[in-house]
Order: C-alpha cells, then sequence, then structure tokens
C-alpha cells in the first residue's frame, strides 16, 4: 500500500474511532449501532466492518486509544522539581478535565461502567494511575511529606478509586462543569490526612498556580468555597 493510500486508510480510521467515542459517550455501548457510528462519521457501515470488524472491536479501539495517551499524561510531572503531593494534585486535575472534555476519554470511561454489555474484554484503566499515585506518594514519603500513618501503595488504591468516583458521581449529580469545583473540595478534605505537616490550602494553591488552564477550563481558588 502506497503512502497516500496509507494515510487515507489512518484518517478513515480516526474518522470511525472518533465518531464511534462520540456516541459511545452521549448514548452507551448498547444505544449505539454500526448504522449511527456510519451516519456520524459519512464513512458507509461497510468501511466500519472493513476497519473494525464489529462494534465491540470499535469499542476496544476506543479504549486502547484513551490509554495510549495516559502514560504521557501520568509522566508530564515526572522531571519536575515540585513536591511529590503537588505533583499528584495537578495531575489529577489534568485527568479530571480530560475526562470531562475529551469525548474518547469521556467513552472509554462510559465503556468501562458498561463493560459486562461488551463481550469483548477491555484492560483495567486503574492500574496505571494507581502505580503512578504509589510512586508519588512513596517520594512524598522520603522527602518527609506524608504522614507516618500513611503506606503509599493502599492509600494509592483507596485515592484512584474515590477520585473516579468523585468525578462519576459529580457528573451524574451536577454536571461535567462541577468537576473543578468538587475536586477542589476533596483534596481540601483529604490533603490534610496525607501530610506530614497539614496545610492542604497551600498544597493546592501551588500545584493549581503552576498548572496551565486547559482551554475551556474554569479554575477554582483553593480556598473559594465554591
Amino acid at each position: 500500500m502506497d503512502s497516500t493510500l496509507q494515510e487515507r486508510a489512518r484518517a478513515t480510521r480516526r474518522s470511525l474511532l472518533e465518531a464511534a467515542a462520540l456516541l459511545f459517550a452521549e448514548q452507551g455501548y448498547a444505544g449505539t449501532s454500526v448504522n449511527d457510528i456510519s451516519a456520524r462519521s459519512g464513512r458507509t457501515s461497510g468501511a466500519v466492518y472493513f476497519h473494525y470488524a464489529s462494534k465491540e472491536g470499535l469499542a476496544l479501539a476506543v479504549v486502547k486509544d484513551r490509554f495510549a495517551t495516559w502514560p504521557g499524561l501520568a509522566t508530564r510531572y515526572a522531571d519536575r522539581a515540585e513536591p511529590p503531593l503537588e505533583k499528584l494534585v495537578a495531575l489529577s486535575f489534568d485527568i479530571a478535565h480530560a475526562l470531562a472534555e475529551d469525548p474518547v476519554a469521556r467513552a472509554g470511561a462510559r465503556l468501562w461502567a458498561e463493560r459486562d454489555t461488551i463481550d469483548a474484554p477491555l484492560p483495567d484503566p486503574f492500574a496505571l494511575w494507581t502505580t503512578a499515585t504509589t510512586r508519588l506518594l512513596a517520594q512524598a514519603r522520603t522527602a518527609g511529606h506524608l504522614a507516618d500513618r500513611v503506606r503509599p501503595a493502599p492509600t494509592a488504591r483507596s485515592l484512584v478509586r474515590a477520585f473516579f468516583g468523585l468525578c462519576t458521581l459529580t457528573e451524574a449529580l451536577e454536571g461535567r462543569t462541577a468537576i473543578t469545583a468538587r475536586l477542589t473540595d476533596w483534596w481540601l478534605l483529604t490533603l490534610g490526612s496525607l501530610q506530614q505537616r497539614p496545610d492542604p490550602a497551600g498544597v493546592l494553591a501551588r500545584a493549581l498556580r503552576r498548572r496551565a488552564p486547559r482551554a475551556g477550563e474554569r479554575m477554582v481558588g483553593a480556598a473559594s468555597g465554591e
């Protein structure tokens, strides 16, 4: 296949994947048909089956596409000099913004929640984040920032599960625009129990100050009370 045909095939696959992601995020897996994906993408249903073989294959591709970008997000702060807990807070806002605004991330989260209805094994989306959180907590312990009673690995598991639960329930009850404020509230509550010398408002303010807001994102001050 020459380079022009390869590029055209890649563009078609991407168009189909993005159309499927939008529909999965909006309507769920069961509520989306191959014909819907065909109509949204402007491609034929034959093109869908040629590139992905089945709706299950498209769902798996959407999840894997999102996971392919997660490592870059997880390592964004790896070589920076901020204290580990500030990195963890900043990273959480990056993830929350992606889950609120990125159609592929939103579709991946919804497909994972609906995984029992999909006849294909979906990869675990939480292992990478648990590992990254464990690493940052271990660094915080080494730096003397972590309370003596806090153990990095079990604490990371609890934080990751609580974080994704917070994102899911906030969207369901208040809508996506509320996530920054609710995540701010959560960190103000949580950081005090993690830190050796509690200063949750200070950590949160510094983390948000160093983190550039993404397009369309409204930042909430650490002590705003929103």
